[in-house]
């Protein structure tokens, strides 16, 4: 198993625009669409990696317990799926039905949204702001597949909760660790 680190795109960035298609729906989605009143928290991950496997639950109750808070969730896949096929748009879309995402999750066939975002793994994560300015980036937690610690989702509930509560952001950010984003 790679353990590939988040490039940790500077604080303060702006949210590179997007429109891609969504694998539930087969809607195109931009960014201007999915973006959150309070904050818009875009995940980088895949069905197959043993990383994002291990965090699914807990992607799904994060976007469950904030969607109602003004926060909004996306998902997207930006991995090659010639040479990793359980990454299709297709099996994505299963994916996504049965681990109960209810947030859009997108198939970056050309990798230039990864590429804008910098994104280096599965799951990579970036919490923009309301005017889509990052206020954090990095991982879920410090459970990973094997460490027998629990998944919380701790780091991005603290991030979240201070964004809302209009309190600064902890800017010691742990960098996420998961497998490569499988380039073309």
């Amino acid at each position: 198993m790679a353990r590939t680190p988040s490039n940790m795109l500077p604080l303060g960035t702006k949210a590179p625009n997007f429109k891609l298609q969504d694998s539930v729906s087969g809607l195109q989605m931009s960014l201007d669409e999915l973006k959150g009143v309070n904050a818009t928290l875009i995940m980088f991950i895949c069905n197959h990696c043993p990383f994002v496997k291990h965090v699914n639950p807990q992607l799904s109750q994060l976007a469950k317990d904030y969607i109602s808070k003004g926060v909004n969730c996306v998902a997207i896949s930006s991995n090659d799926i010639e040479n990793y096929p359980q990454d299709r748009p297709e099996l994505m879309r299963s994916n996504a039905i049965e681990q109960d995402f209810i947030f859009p999750y997108l198939f970056d066939q050309t990798q230039a949204v990864a590429k804008a975002y910098d994104a280096a793994c599965t799951p990579d994560f970036y919490v923009f702001d309301k005017d889509l300015k990052l206020v954090y980036r990095g991982q879920l937690d410090d459970s990973r597949p094997g460490n027998d610690i629990d998944v919380t989702g701790s780091d991005i509930r603290a991030a979240l909760d201070a964004l809302l509560a209009q309190k600064p952001i902890n800017e010691l950010q742990k960098p996420s660790i998961g497998c490569n984003i499988k380039w073309k």
